[in-house]
């Protein structure tokens, strides 16, 4: 089963495809489940809910996979590279959805004793696109008890996870801020009202919030990552655009946050004789396991992987952001990042272009969520 899971992972990362576009990855899920004798339904467009022992009386468990790529120009080198430039599988969803495809198939060669039913996830659109959102919407978490997923991780050794009661990793949103100043000519800035030098303020002040405005407690990162201000090496221009992003280990820091960001754009807007526009875009929330069902998962990992599997060392929340949020806010489940990194190139960071999942996490997660799904698993 592991050969087989591991040719299907290199097959879709041959053939990546983004959010809300993974038509050609759906077809080949499906196809998979439709060998495995599988039944599924399509969920949310290009996503698949399978099911098994949908008659058991025990518990109802859902495993989730996610499924899309990101818009990246590929530059691992490995066998099975992207044959699409420009994207790649740079996030592991093709390992994700290959270990629950394996784990489907131990499911159902066990289908007679599973002790409830189980649902299998492939989510698309993970990737900012709120593909978990659409998911709940179209009914994938109906009659469901608890819910699982993980992260494969190459911050993380190789047979080391994280898996803690609570936030495993942060909520994120994004702002905008439209700096209206009036331009002019460089060697006149006192007639002018110059955005880049409001905008240029507005990055420090806003660079000053985490450090001096909200308290060390809450785990907070916001970072300015665009300044755009076109014109000509001698014209101040009228308006300048600033784009950054956050990121919150506690959800509830989003409104104030929200709210200093505006307060401080505007306020030093005006010191400078400009005006500015705030726009703020929620994205996800933070991650937070439930705490039953993250010590279920702890059990399973110690169980499959030896005493020593759970890192508590690991700073957590991680900063990073997952849209598995939506299912946690919705039904107690909980979420893992357990580590990729073997010392063999597995130590490239997701989103980037020389990253490559290790396949050597399909068998042991996938025999993981199998205990998780309560399967008889022989080690």
């Amino acid at each position: 089963m592991t050969g087989e899971a591991v040719d299907l992972r290199h097959a879709l990362h041959r053939q990546p495809e983004l959010a809300w576009q993974e038509e050609q990855t759906a077809a080949t899920i499906r196809s998979r489940l439709d060998e495995l004798g599988i039944g599924w339904r399509t969920c949310a467009a290009t996503g698949t809910v399978g099911t098994l022992a949908a008659d058991r009386p025990g518990r109802h468990i859902a495993l989730r996979g996610d499924i899309d790529a990101l818009p990246i120009h590929e530059e691992s080198g490995v066998e099975w590279t992207s044959t699409r430039p420009g994207f790649m599988h740079a996030c592991g969803h093709d390992g994700h959805t290959a270990t629950l495809m394996a784990a489907a198939a131990w499911l159902k060669h066990h289908e007679g004793e599973l002790p409830g039913p189980v649902s299998l996830l492939f989510q698309p659109a993970e990737e900012g696109g709120h593909g978990a959102k659409r998911m709940i919407e179209d009914g994938a978490l109906e009659g469901v008890d608890a819910i699982f997923g993980w992260h494969n991780w190459p911050a993380i050794p190789y047979g080391k996870a994280v898996c803690p009661d609570g936030a495993v990793m942060a909520g994120n949103g994004s702002f905008e801020i439209e700096v209206k100043g009036q331009g002019g000519h460089s060697s006149q800035p006192e007639a002018c009202r110059d955005p880049v030098l409001a905008g240029s303020a507005i990055v420090v002040a806003l660079q000053q919030l985490v450090s001096r405005r909200l308290s060390p407690q809450y785990a907070t990162v916001l970072s300015v990552t665009s300044f755009e201000a076109p014109s000509a090496v001698t014209v101040i221009p009228d308006s300048a655009t600033l784009k950054g992003s956050f990121r919150l280990g506690n959800s509830g820091t989003r409104q104030p946050l929200s709210q200093l960001i505006t307060e401080v754009a505007e306020s030093t807007a005006r010191a400078h004789g400009v005006e500015c526009d705030v726009r703020i875009y929620p994205r996800y929330d933070a991650t937070v396991n439930h705490p039953a069902e993250a010590a279920e998962y702890r059990q399973a990992l110690v169980a499959e992987l030896g005493d020593a599997v759970i890192d508590r060392e690991l700073p957590l929340p991680i900063m990073a952001s997952e849209d598995f949020s939506y299912y946690l806010n919705e039904t107690p489940g909980a979420f893992a990042l357990i580590g990729a990194d073997d010392g063999n190139e597995h130590h490239h960071p997701c989103h980037s272009p020389m990253y490559d999942f290790n396949d050597r996490l399909i068998a042991p997660v996938a025999a993981v969520f199998a205990r998780l799904a309560g399967a008889p698993v022989t080690r």
